[in-house]
């Protein structure tokens, strides 16, 4: 049987699976979990601990097609003034429920398009954020930036704030699939703000691809793989285009015929990673490269590479708090997602300043799913007995996902003792074998291909 034959068999190509960035799934959260919940996980954060913080900034210039992100459209820079009031106020309120001097590890602001606020309302959003928690040491300020609208004095201001990792939205330099994701970006464009971002003293530049857009073939992929390995990128992010207008409507605007079959996007994922490990990347989990100066890389080897909503991350905290619409918080007792819609957001973050609407308490069993699925989708493992120690009144569960891991996918798992790690040439099913383990499995719900 051919490698392929056999990605097939357990159907890689024809799967829809959830991509895992939680656990379980944030379609799977319950409206009884809410703001009641984050007051008081907030109050039960460990006083000694680090915490991430997340800021959703939803506004963008323009709605890019393929995007499935929780966005709106704006043409003046009023309702962003507004949002970053409400986002101080919600900051503020959850200070009154989390322990005095809690340190903050990480700082993420993503979109939409951070990038959209003016120097004057980022400067306010900021001071509101380091007035509420310190820096730790080795503290990460990221921050995603759409190169068409990134002014060169806003740039400067986080650096000079002290981002020092920006990741650069590309997805594909090829015109013909710009035209039809609706998001015209030159090579030019995006060079000129590295150029600005490295000159003001940036450390390190991750970079967002795309692979399975409308129109896209091996050879203008390559291309793309080519400019963005010009812009010496410490770490890229090379995501499967999720394809789901049932969800996100404004990707009617993109015709199915357009897009690459799943055999052709599967050759893309595996173009993208024999250049990119040609060129010296490590391969981190499923879709993330990384050199191997980089700490994402350091993470990967040592075992200690983590998944949350952002994506594969070196980041430790047991907790990230999510401000602003539709921004997901988790605790060690579970998620909770703050309202989707900004009017409703802004409505509860008025009311009482806790903006959670729904969310999921995980129990027990959920925890240890949700670690066997890590383990999987980050280091392509299964080790009964580490699990065993870790949750030891959970023997019957972690022995029952044993078997059937061993039952329906032994053959593609190397297990010289009790631990299992998946072989190279079917770490694409890593998603499928993920859904087998996962108590959800059967539910109904709208998730994007296996590849």
């Amino acid at each position: 049987m051919t490698g392929i034959d056999l990605l097939r068999r357990h159907g890689l190509f024809d799967a829809k699976v959830p991509r895992y960035t939680s656990y379980p799934p944030a379609n799977h959260f319950d409206r009884d979990v809410g703001a009641q919940f984050q007051q008081q996980w907030m109050a039960d954060v460990p006083a000694d601990q680090p915490v991430s913080v997340y800021i959703h900034i939803p506004f963008c210039r323009r709605l890019c097609w393929f995007c499935a992100c929780r966005t709106q459209g704006t043409t003046t820079i009023r309702p962003v003034e507004a949002y970053v009031d409400y986002l101080r106020d919600e900051i503020a309120a959850a200070c009154r429920n989390l322990p005095q001097g809690l340190t903050m590890g990480r700082l993420h602001l993503g979109g939409g398009t951070p990038t959209i606020l003016p120097p004057a309302v980022m400067t306010r959003l900021l001071d509101a954020v380091e007035g509420a928690f310190d820096r730790t040491h080795d503290f990460e300020f990221s921050v995603e930036i759409d190169p068409t609208e990134a002014a060169p004095d806003l740039l400067r201001l986080l650096i000079a704030r002290g981002m020092n990792r920006a990741s650069i939205g590309v997805q594909d330099f090829a015109p013909v699939v710009q035209a039809a994701i609706g998001r015209p970006q030159s090579l030019a464009q995006t060079q000129t703000v590295i150029d600005i971002l490295r000159d003001a003293g940036l450390p390190s530049l991750n970079i967002d691809l795309l692979y399975g857009l409308p129109h896209q073939t091996s050879d203008s992929f390559g291309r793309t793989l080519d400019h963005v390995l010009a812009l010496s990128p410490d770490r890229l992010a090379i995501y499967g285009y999720a394809h789901v207008p049932w969800m996100s409507k404004r990707q009617v605007l993109i015709k199915d015929a357009d897009l690459p079959d799943a055999m052709a996007r599967f050759g893309l994922a595996m173009q993208a990673q024999d250049v990119l490990t040609g060129r010296g990347y490590r391969a981190i989990g499923i879709d993330h490269f990384a050199r191997p100066t980089d700490t994402l890389a350091k993470a990967d080897a040592a075992g200690l590479l983590r998944r949350n909503f952002q994506g594969y991350t070196d980041d430790q905290s047991a907790t990230l708090l999510g401000f602003g619409a539709s921004a997901i918080s988790a605790f060690g007792q579970g998620f909770v997602q703050n309202a989707v819609a900004t009017s409703a957001w802004q409505v509860r973050v008025t009311r009482d300043g806790m903006s959670g609407q729904k969310g999921y308490v995980l129990r027990p069993q959920d925890q240890v799913v949700a670690q066997i699925i890590a383990d999987l989708m980050c280091r392509f493992t299964f080790d009964p007995d580490a699990l065993a120690r870790r949750f030891p009144d959970q023997a019957r569960l972690i022995a029952t996902a044993g078997s059937m891991l061993r039952d329906r996918f032994g053959p593609l798992f190397d297990a010289p003792g009790n631990a299992m790690t998946l072989q190279g040439d079917a770490r694409p099913l890593v998603r499928i074998i993920a859904q087998h383990v996962d108590g959800f499995v059967g539910v109904s719900g709208g998730y994007s291909a296996a590849i």
